[in-house]
């Protein structure tokens, strides 16, 4: 640091800059003193990089029980329009002027940071990712606010290494007062002039900014004691005694109005800092009349007496509600251990289960801090329930894919027999084998998902060649054909022209009686089958619109045309069955499903949060309930085949 800028810094501190004292108490005494320790100190300039490399996943807390107040609100400002603030901020070398603006700057930019980083990290880990793998890419603004920041961190360091000199000049100008006033005391001089030099040494004295911390008890009680030895070597006159006595009173008096003011103040920090200030200023202050000194004194302590217990009523409030907040994750990390007892064995499980888990970790991101000491114990311990979870679900998947992939192989094989035998005329066998292959391919378990369709349509398309081969070989004579393509046309200009009844159940009916009698005509010719399907489907679907049945109606009679449909099938049989079987394991996994949604209703607390989480499992149970209806709908018309 270069001369002019150490006297630049050295006019923003000079005279009347107050101390930030830090004790946690202002503590008075019947002398008017505040306690020794209250020592003043100054704002210390965060580490931006540390804060910056600190946003992880877990850092879903602030440490820190003092509230960060200014009067600037950049609440709604975007990571660059706080950047632009900050540089055109940081242009003002007057610390002390911008320290607010630039700490409310950076609360603001940080809280964007961490918001974004905790998206990225919870993205991540529903990814099935693991959290010691997630890399926070830093980017370009966050570079740039760094440099802005610099910028004032520097001038405060500069700052602070200019007040550091000042305060030992400053230091050295009030030894020098002391040595004066010792002097006086020993002066022969006139009382009139004695006493003036003594108001001048004062007002110099009260002129000098601060120093050292470890010279101030030291320093004011030399003063303090050179006052009162001048007071009685000089024996000043009563009337000038008397006019500074008032004079005091009058300022101590005004003092402790300023003080009782800091009752209404909202903000217990502010208050507490105020408060300090003002201690500091009740001891420039000089002694008052006898008769009042202890009315006036009370009056002062009894003030710093209430503020400091509202403090002190403030912080035990916070940590009830830290407390109250371990508490709950207590109980979040017992439900994710509970998870982990769990046999697990299905991917249908294994979602439900992940669901559960990412519940819990959004309850546990809306809960707030627990103490320090026991929010890292806490936080380590929900981490490794989850982290033990994942891993988990990592093995079961990675077996799964193993054993998928093999079905595959299995699979592709059975494709490539089932398409040798699409031109076999040996009808007989053919047809046994492509049975077996089919009962085969039922017992061989899931395949890859990006294989599943593409796989399935091609074993699949190999089967209906086939028996489309076969039918055509056995179908007979062509005219027989074009006769059911007549009928069914016919039966669609039918059910076009159905006028609805005012009866639903008649309606019904009536649909029921179209689709049996569709299904019991026969084979048209394979160039229209596809499109007179189709034109039977959109004739239904409008029939369906105009009677207004309801979503269930419609999927119900829908569901039983395609079961009448199996009867074309040489597979029909088996078709139902496999058909029962799925529509059974279905009803059985909802209500499962039911009853676990139902369970874990109970384990929320009465909160707005839980409250939220509530609701949402009622709408997930009544879903169910619906599916369940339709469902067993369905498998009542697979049991009157």
């Amino acid at each position: 640091m270069n001369a002019n800028e150490r006297n630049e810094i050295v006019k923003l501190i000079q005279p009347n800059i107050l101390p930030n004292a830090v004790e946690l108490e202002v503590k008075v005494t019947e002398d008017e003193k505040v306690v020794k320790d209250t020592l003043p100190e100054e704002v210390l300039v965060e580490n931006l990089d540390e804060d910056l490399a600190n946003l992880e996943i877990n850092a879903d807390y602030d440490d820190d029980n003092e509230e960060v107040e200014t009067d600037y609100d950049f609440s709604g400002c975007n990571k660059l329009q706080l950047i632009e603030i900050l540089e055109e901020t940081v242009q003002d070398a007057d610390v002390v002027k911008i320290k607010d603006k630039v700490v409310s700057i950076k609360s603001n930019f940080l809280r964007i940071c961490k918001e974004e980083r905790d998206k990225e990290m919870e993205q991540f880990i529903l990814d099935g990712g693991e959290k010691e793998n997630y890399e926070h890419v830093e980017d370009p603004l966050e570079i740039r606010f760094k440099a802005a920041f610099n910028i004032f961190r520097n001038n405060k360091l500069k700052y602070n290494e200019a007040l550091e000199e000042q305060k030992v000049v400053n230091l050295q100008q009030k030894n020098a007062i002391l040595e004066e006033l010792k002097q006086l005391i020993n002066s022969e001089e006139t009382l009139k002039k004695t006493y003036d030099e003594f108001r001048a040494l004062q007002d110099r004295w009260k002129e000098i900014g601060q120093v050292p911390a470890t010279e101030i008890t030291n320093l004011w009680n030399n003063y303090h004691f050179l006052v009162e030895k001048f007071y009685d070597k000089v024996k000043i006159n009563r009337e000038l005694r008397d006019l500074d006595l008032k004079k005091n009173l009058e300022a101590k008096i005004e003092l402790c109005e300023k003080t009782e003011e800091l009752l209404l103040e909202k903000s217990v920090t502010k208050a507490f800092k105020l408060l300090q200030k003002y201690h500091d200023e009740w001891k420039e202050i000089g002694p008052v009349p006898q008769e009042k000194k202890d009315e006036i004194w009370e009056r002062f302590k009894n003030t710093t007496d209430k503020i400091n217990q509202i403090r002190r009523e403030h912080y035990s409030k916070i940590q009830e509600e830290q407390q109250a907040n371990y508490d709950a994750k207590v109980v979040i990390c017992e439900k994710i251990e509970e998870l982990l007892n769990d046999n697990i064995n299905s991917i249908g499980a294994w979602q439900k289960k992940s669901n559960d888990v990412n519940d819990l970790f959004k309850l546990w991101k809306s809960l707030g801090p627990a103490q320090k000491k026991l929010n890292d114990e806490i936080w380590a311990r929900f981490k490794g329930s989850m982290d033990s979870f994942f891993s988990n679900k990592k093995e079961f998947f990675s077996k799964l894919k193993e054993q998928q992939l093999e079905n595959y192989n299995r699979k592709l094989q059975l494709c490539v027999e089932a398409e040798a035998l699409v031109d076999s005329k040996e009808w007989k066998k053919a047809t046994d084998r492509i049975k077996k292959l089919q009962e085969e391919w039922k017992k061989i378990g899931p395949v890859p998902k990006r294989h599943s369709d593409k796989i399935w349509k091609r074993f699949r398309s190999a089967c209906d060649a086939f028996f489309t081969n076969k039918s055509e070989h056995f179908s007979g004579i062509k005219g027989v054909e074009e006769e059911n393509l007549r009928l069914k046309r016919e039966l669609i200009e039918r059910i076009k022209a159905y006028e609805i009844q005012n009866d639903r159940s008649e309606n019904m009916n009536a649909i029921k009686a179209f689709q049996r009698e569709w299904m019991a005509i026969g084979y048209v010719p394979m160039k229209y089958k596809d499109s007179v399907q189709e034109e039977y489907r959109k004739s239904v679907d409008a029939l369906f619109d105009k009677m207004k049945f309801n979503e269930n109606e419609i999927s119900t009679a829908e569901y039983r045309n395609m079961v009448e449909g199996m009867k074309e099938d040489p597979e029909s049989r088996d078709k139902v069955r496999r058909e029962r079987n799925i529509l059974t394991n279905k009803i059985n996994k909802l209500r499962e499903e039911i009853s676990v949604l139902e369970n874990n209703i109970g384990f929320f607390s009465n909160s707005k949060q839980s409250e939220i989480m509530k609701a949402e499992y009622e709408k997930k149970i009544n879903r169910a309930k619906n599916d369940v209806k339709v469902l067993e709908a369905k498998l009542k018309i697979l049991n009157e085949q």
